[in-house]
């Protein structure tokens, strides 16, 4: 959850680590830090609060240094404030760490370090770390990556580290398990350390992804040189960035995320790039060719995710059962890997995560593969860890999603779900031709549609006014755009804090039906396909009830708009492919309510973009 930058080499570091917070600071921004190693000092600033908080802080103090760490926090251990900001010293203040992670077995080593006289400063994990590796250090004389190595061979759960040391102010340490850690190789004899590419890709395109249980030393000037946890050499695997340095800045747009919306013809789009062929009526997702026949004979596909990658998770599960009659079960991540489920070698489990670090789906994935199970992911970042836990997969290629709250990553994510659904549909030969080439056309028509939905943003800026003071929403919705009102409702309680709740249409009379009064809104799906008959039925129960109908309807439509409150139009499509668009106009709902009510958008209260730890 927590953002990580660091960097060693010729230049000035503070700079650049300001620079990188600010681009981190998506993953967390309870409190910044930065230690920086000066005229033989290791200095440590750091504030509660936004990165700008710790520029403050800093003004008129000696940052001059070509060494550095720095760290943005979402609180885990201990509250948000100043002495529990990162990064922290060692008992002698000659070591200083920052962490992303939980260390699961902190309080019991803390109680032994107490017990040797150890003090700590802080409630924090991390700080228990940097006091046991220098008391290593301290107790066998070894060097200190060799203490480092140790100490993680002692300690149970999740990290990702980098240390300093006052005593070698060209030298930094770094190691991760379960939480993700890249280092940038720069062209000067210098070097970069990041939780992900944002704070790299604008000095180097060339990286090292550690692996888990891996640990660097990054020295200026010397090769990078790397081993693992048992101490066996590895030989370090560069790779070359993909993202761009454009597509993690805001282009004129006030928010990330009205950006990220914006953006989605062209996400789907490249979603779709190279994958089929519409004249040709070719499907073809090259990332799981040599495990397409599992999947065609598998006895279930299990998909877990966590969050909005859950709900493109329900549309899947809507779409493989539709197209290729295969069994399917969701599973927040979360859940499943906690209540022993059966798996077998016949299963095959896709794992959906935007970023490909989620905590949850990375232990779902291992728990599943000890099982036998064919494991698939779907993630968006190139390099993360979940690309390569899997058997197989497809990245969405929907482009750096800053924003907290997911937009383009759950229509990437449903597109390949789309595709991946039709391809093995029609290998199957569970879906005719005509009905195969026709979604195809469907789906090649989709950032088209995409992009005349986006121009119903006036209107829906001018609905957001009208409901910007509710206190609770309802949203409805039935077959394939159940999972769009569970998706919608996420949206507005994440940036709005406005509570709200998704349901199946069928289901509001079962419950929900006793919140409905005038002052209630209710968002219904109620396009064309799918139930739609039944869905007017439970517009007219609402109605009855005085509660106040913002509908998603098809274009043209006239039933609806002649009883609902609001109506939202977007262009007709396969009713299959309607997520696709009737998420569209929910995003946009959240986000213009959300800055009518002056909340932070991109970085709402208590949340972080990558959920990396449990």
């Amino acid at each position: 959850m927590c953002g990580i930058v660091a960097y060693v080499g010729n230049r000035e570091a503070y700079p650049i680590l300001i620079k990188g917070l600010k681009r981190l600071e998506y993953r967390g921004y309870d409190s910044s830090g930065v230690a920086l190693i000066n005229s033989g000092n290791l200095n440590l600033y750091k504030k509660q609060g936004k990165v700008i908080e710790l520029e403050k802080f800093a003004e008129g103090k000696n940052i001059s240094s070509t060494i550095g760490i720095g760290h943005t926090r979402w609180a885990t251990h201990g509250p948000p404030n100043d002495k529990n900001a990162h990064p922290h010293y060692s008992g002698s203040e000659e070591l200083a760490i920052i962490h992303n992670g939980i260390i699961e077995n902190y309080a019991s080593l803390k109680a032994e370090l107490t017990q040797r006289g150890h003090s700590f400063t802080s409630d924090t994990d991390t700080e228990v770390l940097i006091h046991l590796i220098e008391d290593i250090q301290n107790n066998t004389k070894v060097e200190l990556v060799e203490a480092v190595r140790i100490a993680l061979n002692e300690v149970i759960g999740a990290y990702a580290i980098v240390i300093l040391s006052k005593d070698d102010p060209n030298t930094m340490i770094a190691a991760k398990k379960s939480s993700p850690l890249v280092i940038g190789v720069g062209k000067d004899d210098d070097y970069f350390v990041a939780s992900d590419a944002t704070p790299i890709v604008e000095y180097t395109k060339d990286v090292v992804y550690l692996d888990d249980e891996q640990i660097a030393v990054i020295k200026k000037g010397d090769p990078l040189r790397m081993m693992d946890i048992k101490n066996q050499e590895v030989t370090p695997y560069i790779q070359e960035l993909e993202v761009q340095l454009e597509a993690i800045e805001k282009g004129g747009y006030d928010h990330f995320m009205l950006k990220e919306i914006y953006e989605q013809p062209t996400s789907i789009k490249n979603s779709m790039r190279g994958r089929i062929d519409v004249n040709k009526g070719v499907v073809s997702l090259g990332g799981i060719r040599d495990y397409e026949q599992k999947i065609i004979n598998a006895n279930r596909i299990i998909i877990v995710a966590c969050g909005t990658s859950w709900h493109a998770g329900l549309v899947g599960e809507y779409l493989f059962e539709d197209l290729t009659r295969i069994p399917v079960e969701v599973e927040y991540a979360s859940e499943f890997r906690y209540r022993n489920p059966i798996i077998n070698e016949n299963d095959v489990v896709i794992a959906i995560s935007q970023s490909g670090e989620t905590a949850d789906t990375l232990a779902a994935i291992k728990l599943a593969k000890d099982k036998g199970a064919t494991i698939i992911g779907i993630c968006n970042v190139v390099g993360s860890t979940i690309s390569r836990e899997t058997h197989c997969g497809s990245y969405t290629h929907a482009g750096p999603e800053i924003g907290v709250a997911s937009t383009k990553a759950f229509t990437s994510q449903v597109t390949v779900l789309s595709l991946m659904a039709l391809s093995i549909a029609h290998k199957k030969g569970t879906v005719s031709d005509s009905k195969y080439r026709q979604i195809l056309a469907e789906l090649d028509a989709i950032p088209t549609k995409v992009e005349e939905m986006l121009k119903s943003d006036s209107q829906i800026t001018h609905i957001s006014d009208l409901f910007k003071g509710a206190t609770n929403f309802l949203y409805l919705g039935r077959g394939y755009n159940f999972p769009v009102a569970l998706e919608g409702a996420l949206k507005l309680k994440e940036i709005s804090y406005i509570h709200a709740e998704g349901y199946p249409a069928a289901e509001m009379k079962h419950g929900p039906i006793a919140l409905i009064d005038e002052e209630m809104p209710i968002v219904v799906i109620a396009t064309k396909h799918g139930n739609y008959e039944k869905v007017v039925s439970n517009i007219e129960e609402v109605k009855a009830r005085n509660g106040k109908i913002i509908a998603i309807v098809t274009e043209g439509d006239t039933e609806v708009k002649a009883i609902a409150d609001h109506v939202i139009e977007v262009p007709a499509t396969d009713d299959c492919l309607s997520p696709l668009l009737t998420s569209i106009p929910l995003q946009l709902l959240s986000y213009h309510i959300a800055v009518m009510r002056g909340c932070h958008v991109d970085q709402p209260r208590n949340l972080a973009k990558s959920v990396t730890v449990e």
